[in-house]
């Protein structure tokens, strides 16, 4: 991207427009965009999200775009979730084998029966790498299985290797990326960037915080994050798209609205989901989470979060009509 002519062009259009700097908003909206990298959202990379369409990311990221900079002058912050991986991790093919030393294929899924009776157990070459011995990788994988179905969660799913630090497809989508660098300059607000998915013995769906939090020993594999929930605190209205529905969106909505019960109900109000830009996992043939994807939804619906259309004037939404003027 040439960042200096998109300057340029963002503080010209910022002048013709009479744009303000975001630290002057009255009413102040939070965008978080949620793992919106070419791995998840550009056809033929690591896990492209296409949602029974085949082209569900791409036309997300299309509306999502739009939606942007139509709306520049009133979002006030931009946040994006990075998913971020090495090799060895207990999601990716290395970290488990058969009794005859062969890795599961991508998208196996993992239950602690598997676990149990022997059809996938640790790798004890990885251990090393970890810091860990094999006897407790083997512990470990156990647990955490029996931990993901105790607390009704999907199996442990053994996804392609993606998002991978460093790659192309860690990056963000361009079209994405340039929108975000606009609004920085136009607006003078810097945009948050948060790393997740990051620690070797966990899941990280969801931003806020991991499938399981501790080994069977106790030891820590992740813990929760509040960063999402103080921007919700911060600001008048929390609007989140992203990839994928069904699990990355999904997990931190469901995250946040633990939150918010616990703390502060009334704050669910300020909770806004992009519901067109956002698409379920789809593997034709393998997997398809669409159903799970809209039954979270309505869920949240109900809950009393706001399911919005990226085409409908923010001035229109429930809660910020009065508030903003059409864009």
């Amino acid at each position: 991207m040439p960042y200096e002519e998109r300057a340029r062009q963002a503080r010209r259009w910022a002048g013709l427009h009479a744009i303000r700097p975001a630290a002057e908003d009255e009413f102040k909206i939070a965008f978080l965009g949620v793992d919106l990298q070419n791995t998840f959202c550009i056809p033929e990379y690591e896990l492209y999200v296409g949602g029974r369409s085949g082209t569900g990311a791409v036309d997300d990221n299309r509306r999502l775009v739009t939606f942007l900079y139509q709306n520049l002058g009133q979002i006030t912050h931009i946040a994006l979730t990075l998913d971020t991986h090495q090799a060895i991790q207990i999601f990716h093919a290395i970290f488990l084998i058969d009794a005859q030393g062969n890795h599961p294929p991508a998208n196996t899924l993992v239950s602690v029966e598997d676990v149990v009776q022997g059809r996938w157990k640790f790798n004890p070459a990885v251990a090393p790498s970890l810091g860990i011995t094999p006897e407790y990788g083997q512990e470990l994988l156990e647990s955490y299985t029996r931990q993901l179905k105790e607390q009704g969660k999907y199996d442990l799913t053994i996804w392609p290797y993606h998002a991978m630090l460093g790659s192309t497809g860690h990056a963000l989508v361009s079209a994405v990326e340039e929108a975000v660098f606009f609004h920085t300059i136009a607006r003078a607000s810097q945009p948050d960037m948060i790393i997740k998915g990051n620690q070797p013995l966990t899941e990280s769906y969801s931003v806020i915080g991991p499938e399981v939090q501790e080994g069977p020993d106790g030891r820590v594999l992740g813990r929760k994050s509040s960063r999402i929930f103080e921007k919700l605190q911060q600001y008048d209205a929390l609007v989140i798209a992203g990839q994928a529905k069904s699990h990355c969106v999904a997990w931190t909505v469901e995250d946040l609205l633990a939150d918010v019960r616990q703390q502060d109900e009334s704050l669910v109000r300020k909770i806004y989901l992009l519901e067109d830009c956002c698409s379920p996992v789809v593997v034709p043939g393998i997997v398809d989470y669409t159903d799970q994807a809209d039954a979270a939804f309505e869920k949240f619906r109900q809950a009393g979060i706001n399911l919005v259309r990226s085409d409908q004037p923010l001035s229109n939404w429930p809660g910020i009509a009065g508030h903003i003027s059409s864009a």
